[in-house]
């Protein structure tokens, strides 16, 4: 009897076993099945494909435009960078013509600070307005020294500008230099 009994249980694992490999099969054919799509959702799925690559080209044209107009106004700003000091240079000369009152080399010297400013300023260069009398704001001048205020209403105010700032474009690539009261 315990021969029967083994071998029914033996029989009864056989079965499950194959009933568990027969779901296997149909589970996979089932998986199988839904794999394949319709024509119709096949384009819908190259069209969704095509339009994401179309979107991320674009972007990357956007992308690679922006760094590249970066790239030209940097290289611009550097070269700027380096002129300022000789604009600075150009102001205290004329100032000093000035002073000896000497027409001619005065009409000179100021024809070609005309033309270095209108050069520069069609690259982009352009003045912050700064002068005495105008509020301070910590944004867009570079406090050297406080000063007590020579009136009430210069508190808070620029009483001096030591060295004028510049603007290229709609960056500021040097702030200007003032003296404010307290």
């Amino acid at each position: 009897m315990s021969d029967t009994k083994e071998n029914k249980k033996e029989k009864e694992i056989e079965t499950n076993e194959e009933v568990s490999i027969e779901e296997q099969v149909k589970q996979e054919k089932e998986v199988e099945i839904k794999k394949e799509l319709t024509p119709e959702e096949q384009v819908a799925q190259e069209r969704d494909k095509f339009l994401r690559l179309f979107a991320e080209f674009e972007n990357y044209k956007k992308r690679t435009s922006r760094e590249r107009i970066e790239l030209f106004k940097s290289a611009n700003q550097e070269l700027m960078t380096v002129l300022l000091p000789i604009l600075d240079d150009f102001d205290r000369g004329l100032n000093e013509i000035k002073k000896a009152k000497d027409k001619e080399l005065l009409k000179g010297m100021d024809l070609i600070k005309t033309k270095l400013n209108t050069t520069l300023s069609q690259k982009g260069l352009s003045e912050v307005d700064s002068k005495a009398g105008d509020v301070f704001d910590a944004e867009i001048h570079e406090a050297i020294t406080q000063i007590p205020a020579p009136t009430e209403d210069m508190k808070g105010k620029i009483v001096d500008v030591i060295e004028k700032g510049y603007k290229l474009g709609d960056k500021i690539i040097r702030f200007p230099k003032v003296v404010i009261g307290q």
